[in-house]
């Protein structure tokens, strides 16, 4: 059996993705949604290796409350500090994170990688996990705006390649970025429905070039203010279900031991996903 824990876990849509691919490849094994609350997790881990649980992503509030609790981590844990897929091997619990190649996976599905210099929005582990592994895929500078810059800066000095860098996020230096970049990642939770805060002023998008891409790893809504307004400009879009969809691709590659055939199986789980 597989799982997702998490707190909420209602909304997750990982049980309709996952069981998607699994059906996709003719596999009768269970996936499904478990609440764990936080500072539960290794309860949580008791009950999974007694269920005959092999296997299962993490979601808030436990990605960073898993790594001291795996017995191995794969490196990509080591370099963004936090687990979302955890497989039992040889009654081990091994933890990984996909997250940073999910949302590469998308960029290339999307048309917007590769790209030469990035500007990412936030400094937060999702941003750290995207920051890290774009780094690592060849691009040449990715500055990491935050409104708090220490955090900024502690980010980036986690970086050994020398790629990231700090810088705020007024208006002005996002725009004097934007001008020199070929791709904007929102990883903050500006734009996401309930969220009290929002962007104040888009005009840092019509200094990007004509062929630059804008993605908002929000996907609820499926259209934030910020793809509107690119959209709007002429820019490439994408949102963050074809990262949430990548990311699990890897995770079933994870939890199977194998390599599946990511393309098929990401047309199946979008097909899905448009009944939904």
């Amino acid at each position: 059996m597989l799982q997702v824990i998490g707190d909420p876990i209602a909304h997750s849509k990982s049980p309709i993705i996952q069981t998607t691919m699994l059906d996709y490849l003719g596999l009768d094994i269970p996936y499904t949604p478990h609440l764990v609350k936080k500072g539960d997790v290794a309860q949580y881990l008791a009950f999974a290796a007694a269920n005959q649980v092999t296997g299962f992503n993490s979601t808030m509030p436990h990605k960073e409350d898993l790594v001291p609790l795996m017995d191995e981590l794969g490196e990509e844990v080591q370099r963004y500090g936090a687990v979302n897929t955890v497989c039992l091997r040889d009654g081990k619990w091994v933890g990984h994170n996909t997250d940073g190649d999910g949302c590469l996976e998308s960029l290339v599905y999307s048309g917007m990688w590769p790209a030469r210099q990035v500007v990412l929005l936030g400094a937060g582990g999702a941003a750290r996990a995207v920051a890290l592994r774009l780094a690592q895929a060849g691009a040449e500078r990715i500055w990491v705006c935050n409104r708090t810059l220490s955090k900024a800066q502690q980010l980036c000095q986690l970086d050994p390649t020398g790629v990231l860098a700090p810088a705020g996020f007024d208006l002005d230096t996002l725009a004097r970025l934007c001008s020199q970049s070929q791709l904007v990642i929102n990883c903050t939770n500006l734009g996401m429905n309930d969220c009290p805060h929002q962007f104040e002023d888009f005009s840092f998008l019509d200094v990007l070039p004509r062929d630059a891409g804008v993605m908002d790893l929000i996907y609820y809504p499926a259209q934030t203010q910020l793809l509107q307004q690119a959209q709007a400009r002429g820019l490439n879009t994408c949102n963050g279900l074809p990262m949430l969809v990548y990311q699990a691709i890897f995770s079933l590659e994870y939890f199977l031991n194998r390599s599946l055939p990511r393309g098929e199986l990401a047309k199946a789980v979008f097909a899905r996903l448009a009944q939904v």
